[in-house]
């Protein structure tokens, strides 16, 4: 059974780490591309003002809390969740069960040559792992149904999206119907993380919820981005109910 709760109108399971793996390891034994969606406070935001990135949560077979606003949020409507799932953590576990069972990656986005050392990274993290193809994520619109032929090419079990939100989110739901690939997830800057080119933060900061403080002493230019909390955190004081929603065991895919 799934159980949802909503925080400022947006879905969001009600799954630990494992619960979630489960579900991602059921996907891979459906037909159809799965949406998997990690929503952080500024996702959440950014949906009460974009339909169509509302639209995609909605339609979303897994969405994980994966932001630490989430998690206070959910407390603070009396629908606390079970813990935090962070989406790169998740990958981890993912690309883990892929490579104990021969199964493959797919990473489309971020700059030239990041997706490329990333997949080596996973690699060597996870022996066994395939990696079916990378992509950057510097494209025309022209381009599109070139790279969504390069990814059903490579037939990969998981595609990983890092075109930032909600450009990655709407990828997938625009050719949900015509990906050859089991599940699909928005992974933002993991793969930045993989290849090397940014530091995750310290256990510290991940076990206080200050990822974001890390995040903004590596990268100073998203302090805009940052504003995105505390409006968020106001929002959901002032909100009236999160009710909880049981969708049952599967929710049909369009």
């Amino acid at each position: 059974m799934s159980e949802r709760i909503r925080i400022l109108n947006v879905p969001v399971d009600m799954v630990t780490t494992g619960e979630a793996l489960e579900r991602f390891k059921a996907f891979l034994e459906q037909e159809g591309c799965d949406l998997i969606v990690t929503p952080n406070s500024e996702i959440v935001i950014n949906a009460g003002k974009n339909k169509d990135l509302q639209y995609a949560i909605e339609q979303a077979s897994l969405v994980i809390p994966d932001g630490i606003g989430i998690v206070y949020a959910s407390r603070i409507l009396k629908h606390p969740l079970k813990e935090r799932v962070t989406g790169i953590d998740f990958l981890g576990k993912a690309l883990e069960h892929l490579a104990k069972t021969g199964g493959s990656v797919f990473l489309f986005g971020s700059k030239p040559g990041i997706a490329e050392r990333a997949g080596a990274n996973m690699q060597a993290a996870y022996p066994g792992l395939v990696v079916a193809g990378t992509r950057n994520g510097y494209f025309s619109p022209q381009e599109e149904e070139e790279i969504l032929e390069e990814i059903n090419r490579a037939r990969p079990d998981l595609l990983c999206v890092a075109l930032g939100s909600p450009k990655q989110e709407l990828f997938v739901l625009k050719y949900q119907k015509r990906l050859q690939v089991k599940a699909a997830i928005g992974v933002g800057g993991s793969l930045d993380v993989w290849s090397g080119e940014l530091k995750r933060a310290p256990e510290f900061y991940r076990r206080h919820g200050l990822e974001w403080l890390y995040r903004l002493m590596q990268e100073p230019s998203r302090y805009k981005r940052m504003a995105a909390l505390p409006l968020f955190m106001i929002r959901v004081m002032f909100s009236k109910k999160s009710p909880v929603q049981d969708f049952g065991p599967e929710r049909e895919k369009d």
